[in-house]
């Protein structure tokens, strides 16, 4: 179809216009409910995507505290600590920066 050529005259009969319009609306609806599902689907992924649960690990509580403590005295990292399991070291820093507040 030509975009410079006037409806009238794009379609044989009035019916096959409409037709080619409702065509044209039924798609543009799909379309939109896929872009919706496809935005909701995303930001669920996003927000299970929050890591393990450390809460009651003794490193993450002792991070935790460090944290609150040179937050309060404004320093970054007062006291370097170095665990021999990788899981606790994780677990100190991510105690440590919820306590520091970044």
């Amino acid at each position: 179809m030509a975009l410079g050529v006037p409806l009238r005259k794009r379609f044989k009969t009035k019916d096959e216009g409409i037709s080619v319009m409702k065509m044209n609306l039924k798609r543009s609806i799909w379309a939109l409910a896929i872009a919706v599902g496809l935005g909701i689907g995303g930001s669920a992924v996003q927000a299970q995507d929050q890591g393990p649960d450390y809460s009651r690990n003794k490193n993450y509580q002792q991070g935790m505290r460090e944290g609150q403590n040179d937050h309060a005295h404004n320093r970054d990292h007062y006291k370097k600590h170095h665990f021999k399991k990788d899981e606790d070291q994780k677990a100190y820093e991510a105690g440590y920066q919820k306590g520091h507040g970044n």
